[in-house]
């Protein structure tokens, strides 16, 4: 697999500039220019993707930054570690949102009973 940047970026899912701001972070290598430009590989991809999917998981660009270095070793614990933290903030995040969305549930349901005045909702939130 020999890909430009803009197909390395599209084969990730990603554009140009975010390929370059991860490198600018120390998340992905540059690789060196050979004629024609830069080239990318199937390594390169599956870092990308890493970087991704834990994106997605909530870690932050510092925590993937020690991922990564895990990565090569075997430090499983630190791994571990890192997840459970992870894991442990979600939880926290997730029950925050569950009390807003009954937070909002409630106020939904105050102003669609028909009674007259301000909506509920509109109220709480200061107008």
């Amino acid at each position: 697999m020999d890909m430009t940047i803009s197909k390395f970026a599209g084969a990730g899912g990603v554009g140009v500039e975010t390929i370059r701001f991860y490198q600018r972070k120390g998340l992905l290598k540059t690789p060196k220019r050979l004629e024609g430009g830069r080239r990318y590989g199937a390594e390169d991809l599956r870092r990308l993707q890493f970087i991704r999917q834990a994106q997605t998981a909530g870690f932050t660009l510092e925590e993937i930054r020690e991922l990564l270095e895990l990565d090569a070793g075997d430090d499983r614990e630190r791994a571990r570690e890192a997840a459970r933290t992870r894991l442990a903030a979600l939880n926290v995040r997730i029950a925050e949102l569950n009390r807003t969305r009954k937070a909002l549930e409630r106020l939904v349901t105050e102003c669609s009973s028909g009674k007259s005045g301000p909506c509920p909702i509109l109220k709480s939130f200061g107008l």
